[in-house]
């Protein structure tokens, strides 16, 4: 329950709205009590055929004869005592006498309290049988709507809470996740980080307007049946409770039982997020496999499993359900057994305790009855709690540990600044780079990249190649090694700085689900459409932009969909060269052009490429042709750096490539 407590402190954020919550419980327990006190002066005077005037007259006139009947039997006792012969005579009376006496205090009390209600009943309520009706249930109803409005607005103001720290703790999750390294994706499943933002955080809501609202307004109800119990008679309240302490055990076992179930059944929630976006991202590959009846088992695997697992939740819901029903009825039995018995007998004591100072009569009786019922309902609803709250825990265990994270990428404490506008050279010392321990994917990288070149890196597939060029934004630092820029290692600059002055395109192409234009425009939020479209037509992406309906307003669908691969590209490559970035980093970027605007493209990177530092990885012959340089790599390490034509000469891993185009190697 730790990492609960921290979200519930975030929601004690709303200190006036937590104030406004807990006024409108108050007064939704006090008028549910004043409510159910309407038994009362149903059952002793509306019953009875009287006004309020003729039950005050009686019950000062009962009291007094009741006080001046037991005076008399004080005045028997005390004569009896003084005859009698023996001392367990005399202590037998003595005793009689203490409880005649407390009986007549109870008396005098009920006689004061009766004689100052007096003036007010007399001067302000009627003296009519039905007039008396009419104005109970007038109270009954207007204590009703009061009682329901003060609901709403707890409700209202519980909800605000709630979706005010979901709000909180999903934007603090998905700033924490964007703050993150790149490999820390690679650990945690896209669809498991949406799942926690998106599900987990909502049933932390869910436990939280439980706590503020539910948790905090039926208990005040209870409450407040309890204290109208206890006016009647304490002892025999605290005697009808006395099952309570099992009870109590028994919610608390199934209690972390759900908390469990609801781990569990959080992770598989998780995890069919992750089948249906697997399916639905493959679906080419699931169709033309003809794995629709894999996936499908699979699926339903992963359904049943949750399936079975919110059917356990819902079995220990329906036990903590018979628990309190059970406490509630069990509770209430005792109560009648026992009122009936002093009631019906005329008893004050139980078992041999004092239960109430003087015999309880039928009204006083069905009261207590009516707030013991009173207390049920309240109850009943508290057992819907328990999964709420454990529902929350459970979120609340796996979001918190994704929040405490710390990025590996971080800005130093006191940044330098890029030196002469970024107009200089980039190095690589003795770079080694590895994701996992055992394999190492980079193997003491040495290489300089002069300002102003364009050079170009191939290598077979798995050889190091983008994995290099990524640490130049900081996406990854190496384990060992410096990449500078002017002569200053990058993690001495702050990384919004140093990725402002880079443009990066790759082979998987990412678009937003929204149009041409912003899709550009994205990393440039600032520029105007006329530069978006000078953007684009660098890019040779003007023409087809024209050839849709919408033209530049072209919505492209959920990652481009709409769009072809080499469509795509050229929005991709729109996008960085709208940027004018001082670095630009191509990872395959033209790799789904096709033939027909392959030359415009050439020409485009052959302009856009002047004056900025270009690292290409290609395996494009016309691509390669724009390049000062071209690095060879493999296995991590670079093998070889020249021209076209001295690679050719000297490197056998390069001529290989070349022969082959380097199209199956790439």
């Amino acid at each position: 329950m730790k990492n609960l407590g921290r979200a519930l402190r975030l929601a004690l954020r709303y200190r006036f709205t937590l104030a406004g919550a807990f006024v409108c419980s108050l007064m939704v327990a006090v008028l549910w009590g004043a409510n159910i006190g309407t038994v009362y002066p149903f059952v002793e005077v509306v019953f009875q055929n009287k006004s309020l005037h003729d039950w005050i007259d009686g019950k000062l006139a009962e009291s007094q004869e009741t006080i001046n009947d037991l005076n008399r039997e004080v005045a028997e006792h005390e004569r009896q005592r003084q005859a009698a012969d023996s001392s367990e005579e005399r202590t037998r009376h003595a005793l009689e006498i203490d409880l005649l006496r407390t009986r007549i205090d109870a008396e005098k009390h009920s006689l004061a309290l009766s004689r100052r209600m007096e003036p007010y009943i007399r001067a302000y309520m009627p003296d009519s049988a039905f007039m008396t009706l009419v104005l109970i249930v007038g109270f009954l109803l207007v204590g009703t709507i009061m009682k329901d409005a003060f609901l709403v607005g707890n409700m209202v103001l519980v909800e605000r809470m709630g979706q005010g720290t979901t709000y909180e703790l999903r934007r603090a999750l998905f700033r924490r996740t964007l703050e993150m390294e790149l490999s820390a994706f690679g650990k945690d499943r896209t669809t498991e980080l949406m799942s926690r933002i998106g599900g987990d955080t909502g049933l932390i809501s869910s436990a939280v307007t439980t706590l503020f609202g539910r948790s905090m307004r039926e208990p005040m109800k209870m409450l407040a049946c309890l204290i109208g119990a206890a006016l009647i008679s304490w002892r025999l309240l605290l005697f009808s409770l006395v099952i309570c302490p099992l009870a109590m055990f028994l919610m608390y076992r199934l209690a972390k039982a759900i908390k469990r179930a609801n781990r569990r059944a959080l992770e598989d929630t998780a995890v069919l997020f992750n089948r249906l976006s697997e399916t639905f991202t493959g679906i080419q590959a699931v169709k033309a496999f003809t794995m629709e009846r894999f996936e499908r088992n699979r699926f339903q695997r992963t359904a049943r499993q949750l399936y079975n697992k919110m059917l356990r939740i819902t079995v220990y819901n329906s036990l903590i359900r018979l628990n309190n029903e059970l406490l509630g009825i069990g509770v209430i039995c005792l109560s009648i057994l026992a009122g009936g018995y002093l009631v019906l007998n005329q008893e004050t004591h139980l078992l041999g305790v004092r239960i109430t100072d003087s015999p309880l009569g039928l009204p006083e009786m069905m009261l207590f009855y009516a707030f013991l019922v009173g207390v049920s309902d309240p109850a009943r609803k508290l057992s819907e709690v328990f999964n709420a709250m454990q529902g929350g825990a459970a979120a609340a265990d796996r979001i918190f540990p994704l929040l405490d994270r710390q990025p590996s990428i971080v800005d130093p404490e006191n940044p330098l600044s890029i030196p002469d506008d970024a107009r200089c050279d980039i190095t690589f010392h003795d770079i080694r780079f590895h994701y996992l321990d055992e394999l190492p994917v980079l193997r003491g990288v040495n290489l300089q990249v002069r300002f102003g070149e364009t050079l170009a890196i191939v290598g077979p597939n798995g050889c190091g190649k983008s994995t290099l060029v990524n640490l130049v934004p900081r996406f990854y630092d190496p384990a060992h090694g410096r990449v500078q820029l002017g002569g200053v290692d990058i993690r001495q600059l702050k990384v919004r700085e140093l990725r402002g002055r880079i443009g990066v395109v790759t082979q998987q192409t990412l678009l937003f689900d929204d149009t041409i234009a912003n899709n550009i425009r994205y990393g440039s939020p600032h520029a105007s459409d006329a530069e978006v479209i000078a953007a684009a037509k660098k890019a040779h992406a003007h023409a087809f932009i024209m050839s849709k309906d919408d033209g530049y307003d072209t919505l492209v669908g959920e990652r481009g969909r709409l769009l072809s691969g080499g469509q795509q590209q050229r929005i991709a490559l729109a996008r960085a060269m709208l940027r004018d970035p001082a670095i630009l980093i191509l990872d395959e970027a033209t790799s789904q052009i096709d033939p027909e605007s392959e030359q415009l493209i050439h020409r485009a990177l052959e302009e856009f490429t002047r004056g900025r530092t270009t690292i290409m990885i290609t395996h494009r012959l016309s691509t390669l042709d724009l390049a000062d340089r071209i690095v060879v790599m493999d296995d991590g390490e670079i093998l070889d750096v020249g021209t076209h034509d001295e690679l050719t000469s000297r490197c056998n891993l390069y001529r290989r490539l070349y022969r082959l185009d380097l199209r199956e190697s790439a």
